[in-house]
């Protein structure tokens, strides 16, 4: 999101070492993450709220019965076609065979 590297929060760690002298850095650290902390929880509980608020369970819940029905659909098309193919396969296999005698008197002669 930031695209910060490793070099950039050296050099931030430094700065902050610097400047907020090594007594008072870890309890600023602790500071720091228990305010992130509070936001992430705030962030998260106004997301659900507004999820709730808005239906996102139900549209989620729509949009997942829509795709298995096109599932269905494509299944359904996809045996259709499978039943006409094995259909025409049978068609040709019960044409009656040519029933024209084979001349072995050709082979006798020899």
């Amino acid at each position: 999101m930031f695209d910060i590297g490793f070099s950039e929060l050296l050099v931030i760690g430094v700065l902050t070492l610097i400047v907020m002298g090594p007594e008072r850095l870890p309890e600023t650290i602790r500071t720091i993450g228990l305010w992130i902390g509070r936001l992430r929880q705030i962030f998260t509980a106004a997301r659900s709220e507004l999820e709730n608020e808005v239906g996102m369970h139900e549209v989620r819940r729509q949009l997942h019965n829509e795709q298995i029905l096109r599932n269905l659909e494509d299944t359904k098309d996809e045996l259709a076609k499978n039943k006409a193919e094995l259909e025409a396969s049978a068609a040709a296999l019960t044409k009656p065979i040519d029933d024209t005698p084979i001349d072995t008197s050709r082979d006798n002669k020899s």
